[in-house]
């Protein structure tokens, strides 16, 4: 297999609501919420669902992988119920083999509630019931020693067990590389962060803030040097700057597609990634690998939803 992604394994659940409803939940327009379980029965109850979709950062960057027709699997915790079926179900139609038998388990699997009001707005309440819950004994060790890469989200890094995951992972891998995923999740795990970074991974995925936080940088200059003398690759994006990769003393820019008809930036750093990372196993050069992540990303921010087709 060309790329192994281990993360958090969240279905989307996509509903139509009106304002009423998100006002009545005192919901914030635009904006993600961790909800409870109960919580989330309460949201779900009388609602009418548009569509599922296997989604979580990694399992995105996956799906566009495998649309570009390369070999590649996932690891993800589900439970064995209605919405763990239906996320096996969706991975396996787009041709991400899944490497996770599931069980019982106490607690349902994890879930994203996509609400989109009439004004193609989308609000999101994330319960991430079993999927945050991944241990060592989740972890195929065999199907991870074929892979060529082994592809991590920030998101699914916690204390613990999860933790425990990713050192297995990590030591059995030929190469890995990582989402950072959220500034929240670098400022919440900075010092844990900066070690994989610096110690574990080949190539490391941010965007501007998210890397200025993990090394408290003043300005960008310092984020080049810094990769420079770390000697493994960096791939930043930069909004309206483009992107860029640095390893070694390569640094290489890339600019943005422009006159683009933004509609939802859901998915845009996950398939940044995909086109990247498809550069990189093809053996493309830096330059037209970031051109490859741009492309997807650009295509994605002018449709609904994390997925290309």
């Amino acid at each position: 297999m060309k790329v192994l992604g281990i993360g958090n394994a969240i279905i989307d659940v996509i509903c139509k609501v009106d304002d009423s409803f998100l006002k009545k939940n005192n919901l914030t327009k635009g904006t993600m919420k961790l909800v409870n379980q109960d919580e989330f029965k309460t949201l779900t109850s009388n609602l009418k669902i548009e569509e599922t979709v296997s989604g979580g950062s990694v399992a995105n960057s996956l799906v566009g992988l495998s649309q570009l027709n390369n070999n590649v699997g996932f690891i993800g915790k589900i439970n064995n119920d209605k919405f763990g079926n239906e996320y096996e179900k969706g991975l396996k139609k787009e041709k991400v083999k899944f490497f996770y038998s599931k069980k019982n388990e106490d607690t349902p699997t994890g879930t994203c509630l996509i609400l989109i009001t009439p004004d193609s707005e989308r609000t999101m309440c994330t319960f991430l019931g079993v999927a945050g819950k991944i241990n060592e004994n989740d972890i195929d060790i065999e199907v991870i020693k074929k892979s060529e890469i082994t592809f991590f989200e920030g998101y699914l890094w916690d204390e613990g067990h999860p933790k425990k995951a990713f050192e297995k992972a990590i030591k059995n891998s030929k190469k890995t590389a990582m989402s950072l995923s959220d500034k929240f999740c670098v400022d919440r795990h900075k010092s844990n962060f900066l070690n994989l970074v610096k110690s574990s991974l080949d190539i490391t995925f941010a965007n501007e803030q998210e890397i200025l936080s993990l090394i408290d940088a003043k300005d960008f200059n310092d984020v080049v040097s810094f990769a420079k003398k770390l000697g493994k690759l960096v791939v930043v994006t930069r909004g309206e700057k483009g992107s860029i990769a640095i390893k070694n003393d390569d640094v290489v820019e890339f600019g943005i597609q422009k006159n683009l008809k933004i509609i939802d930036l859901t998915g845009a750093g996950d398939l940044f990634a995909a086109g990247f990372l498809h550069g990189y196993i093809n053996n493309l050069t830096l330059s037209e690998s970031l051109r490859k992540g741009t492309e997807l990303s650009s295509k994605i921010i002018q449709k609904i939803g994390a997925r290309l087709s």
